[in-house]
């Protein structure tokens, strides 16, 4: 069987069918920032309930919450799914299939990866979530009726490594051993201890990976190799640069973006033009704040995180920079640096433990309990629905060079999106445990 037949063969029941049929699509969705984690979390998870999921109704379809113009930003993940030899017409992005519209027609369920709380735009959608995995403190109770895994580790891809091998053995194969072993590596710096990021549940499963499949690439080297391909911004814009890995957070009426960004701060603030490219990228994104939080990587995978607070509202600009600084679950340890913008407050993060995630419910908690006129912001003019964000430009990227994005995206029909949904829909094996071809 070839790569493209196991991670996108032709459909037993197309969607189109299902819809006509009034049967079920069952989307796994990783989460807005689509990195590595949530990617590979989707595929993985979708995969193995497609070949567990005997009988089942329902086509099952994993999803890259992106539109598909924004994943030449994902450089290491196009790096590993072209190690594995995955191309990139096996995936299938958000803009390409209308979840809304299933959900209207009573034939949508969901299984979210890498993360548990959907966007304001989403809402709708919670009530077809059937099972939650992620590796974030959980901040919302899904209830009983939902089966829900949330456990503190390192990389949510380890918790789908573990659904996975408590499987049948012969449901794990090479090249989805290899996408799990490369995640979690990355995810969790090379399991080194010094950047506080793995757990021995990590540690565990990649050393479980490796006893199963012993000619798997040595961790030093699949390590390298993606963070090379993580940190790999030549030709990046600064827009680009921020919206390769962001994460939006919605408050009343208020839009704040919080970008992680593979560099150190220095670096970040010497790009030329930042000073105009900070204002215009919240402008035409309607962000009222921008949080970028640099990360870069000395001796032993030690990290360095830096961090900086964009505003040109300078009560939520002071507001977003106390509550960072005040923080205490996990306290940041910010040391206030020279800044070259007066709209822009810049820091030295002295707990390298707090990463993202962790910062993410600070943030939420006080878009909660805050407003524009409150901070000073004019809400009609700083903020809206986040659906209506502009989309980067394509990048000039060396490891992307060859996208057909490059052509630019062609106009796509309501019956050429299901065939191609049709052909990433991910369905149950045939009898001799590889899916069926019709």
């Amino acid at each position: 069987m070839t790569d493209e037949e196991q991670w996108a063969p032709v459909a037993d029941r197309k969607v189109e069918d299902h819809v006509q049929h009034h049967q079920e699509v069952h989307v796994v969705l990783g989460n807005e920032a689509c990195d590595l984690d949530s990617m590979v979390s989707a595929l993985t998870l979708a995969y193995y309930l497609a070949q567990t999921a005997a009988g089942a109704r329902a086509a099952i379809v994993p999803v890259l919450n992106i539109p598909r113009t924004e994943f030449p930003l994902r450089s290491e993940s196009i790096f590993l799914l072209r190690e594995q030899g995955i191309p990139d017409g096996c995936l299938i992005f958000r803009d390409e299939i209308d979840l809304a519209a299933l959900h209207r027609a009573g034939l949508l369920t969901l299984t979210l990866v890498d993360h548990h709380i959907l966007p304001s735009g989403d809402a709708a959608l919670e009530e077809t979530v059937i099972e939650v995995i992620d590796h974030r403190p959980l901040e919302r109770d899904w209830g009983p009726r939902r089966r829900v895994t949330v456990e503190p580790v390192g990389s949510c891809t380890t918790l789908v490594a573990e659904r996975v091998m408590e499987g049948p053995p012969e449901l794990l194969d090479r090249q989805t051993a290899a996408l799990l072993h490369g995640t979690i590596l990355l995810d969790c710096v090379n399991l080194a201890p010094e950047a506080r990021k793995v757990t021995p549940k990590d540690t565990q499963y990649v050393a479980l990976l490796e006893a199963r499949f012993p000619d798997l690439p040595a961790r030093d080297i699949i390590f390298e190799m993606l963070q090379k391909a993580k940190f790999d911004v030549t030709g990046l814009t600064t827009e680009q640069v921020l919206q390769k890995d962001l994460k939006v957070l919605s408050g009343d009426q208020l839009i704040v973006a919080i970008s992680a960004v593979y560099m150190t701060l220095e670096e970040f603030l010497q790009r030329p033009g930042l000073q105009h490219d900070l204002p215009t990228f919240c402008q035409q994104h309607s962000y009222a704040a921008l949080v970028a939080m640099t990360i870069s990587f000395g001796e032993r995978h030690k990290p360095h995180r830096q961090l900086a607070v964009y505003s040109p509202c300078a009560r939520l600009r002071a507001t977003l920079c106390s509550a960072l600084e005040c923080a205490s679950s996990p306290p940041l340890d910010l040391l206030p640096l020279p800044s070259p913008c007066p709209d822009l407050c810049t820091y030295r993060q002295g707990n390298v433990a707090a990463s993202r995630k962790k910062v993410l419910p600070i943030l939420r908690e006080l878009l909660l309990h805050g407003g524009p006129e409150s901070w000073g912001c004019r809400a009609g003019e700083e903020a809206m629905a986040e659906d209506e964000a502009l989309l980067p430009p394509t990048p000039m990227n060396s490891l992307v060079d060859d996208c057909p994005l490059a052509r630019g995206l062609p106009a796509l029909s309501p019956e050429a999106v299901f065939e191609r949904v049709s052909r990433l829909a991910v369905v149950r094996p045939g009898p001799a445990g590889s899916p069926e071809k019709k």
